[in-house]
């Protein structure tokens, strides 16, 4: 495992006298793998920018509410989920970035290059999928088992405020055949059937390992993040293999309007994009890799949305029309599920 950078990466990253001349650079992220990050991310770039690395942390919700509230400053770069980074692209709150300063992106699966036009790229990419235990129930193959009869009080799904809710709605109007967009009535008849079959909304991952591992569920509709954890705790559990394809997730990384370091804020981004990085990211279980070039084992890409193959089976969602339903969702979810 690479415990240092090479010398080759380095050298992308000499910083300009303007660039090493600032005091802090700042970075809005969630937090997870904190020591991990420090040492692959911060500590080299640190050092190469001649700055320091200061964070704000916490969830979407509540890192983008306070940057649309500072209209967009005091935050260099912020690292969001596709759906948020929508919102604060709506918001009027990122700036196009110059992909001249990011030549690494050229590196990147295309659809991390540019999935919400001339904004910020994707670090890393997941699924959403489904998962079962096979002690327990049939295999599923496609997105309309999770309707079977014989699958009743035996799934939990997520909750509508989740980053996956909304996502089953999509997938409810195509077993009713309709866009859940254009009209959203035969989806939520058949979100009515569905919850049958539904035993209990999750808000987080451990809520949905906790409800798997006690038994109350037997299915659940997952992010790719979640299965280690999962199949620690009950090893009979597997990711289905589901002919209409998993649901792709992005996590983006983007430049607010108020950054004081545009430039340093760029080569940070061409860093963490850089084969180097993200090789070292993936093999450590931090983030999948979104770079084509990494290249990993059997052992370390599993779990991992990995490779061309798997990465042309993923369905995008239309997240601008996504947030513009998710008010009338919301209300409307709550009904059939009585929440």
């Amino acid at each position: 495992m690479t415990k240092t950078l090479p010398i080759a990466l380095a050298a992308t990253l000499s910083m300009t006298g303007a660039a090493a001349a600032q005091d802090t650079f700042t970075i809005s992220w969630w937090g997870f793998n904190g020591d991990k990050l420090q040492a692959n991310l911060v500590d080299p770039f640190q050092e190469m920018c001649g700055c320091e690395v200061i964070f704000e942390t916490g969830n979407n919700a509540d890192r983008l509410n306070k940057l649309i509230a500072r209209g967009g400053t005091d935050v260099d770069v912020i690292f969001l989920t596709d759906s948020f980074s929508q919102l604060g692209i709506e918001a009027g709150i990122f700036q196009e970035i110059d992909r001249a300063q990011i030549p690494n992106i050229e590196k990147l699966y295309e659809i991390g290059q540019a999935p919400q036009g001339p904004y910020g790229p994707a670090y890393t990419v997941g699924r959403v999928g489904i998962v079962y235990d096979t002690a327990e129930v049939e295999p599923l193959t496609s997105w309309d088992d999770l309707w079977r009869e014989d699958l009743e009080s035996a799934v939990t799904l997520p909750g509508i405020t989740t980053t996956a809710g909304p996502m089953i709605v999509v997938k409810a109007g195509d077993h009713a055949g309709t866009d859940a967009y254009e009209d959203a009535d035969p989806a939520f008849a058949a979100l009515e059937e569905l919850a049958v079959n539904s035993v209990k909304n999750y808000q987080t991952g451990s809520e949905m390992i906790n409800l798997v591992s006690t038994g109350e569920a037997h299915v659940a509709v997952a992010q790719d993040f979640a299965l280690g954890r999962l199949t620690a705790a009950v090893p009979t559990m597997v990711w289905a293999d589901l002919e209409d394809g998993d649901i792709a997730t992005l996590n983006t990384v983007n430049i607010p309007v108020g950054s004081e370091n545009v430039e340093l804020a760029h080569q940070f981004i061409n860093f963490l994009l850089s084969t180097e990085i993200q090789t070292i990211q993936a093999q450590q279980g931090v983030d999948a890799p979104i770079n084509a070039e990494v290249e990993l084992t059997e052992e370390e890409a599993a779990g991992w949305t990995y490779g061309q193959a798997q990465i042309d089976s993923l369905q995008r969602m239309q997240y601008e029309e996504m947030n513009a339903a998710k008010t009338e969702w919301i209300d409307r979810w709550a009904e059939v599920f009585g929440l």
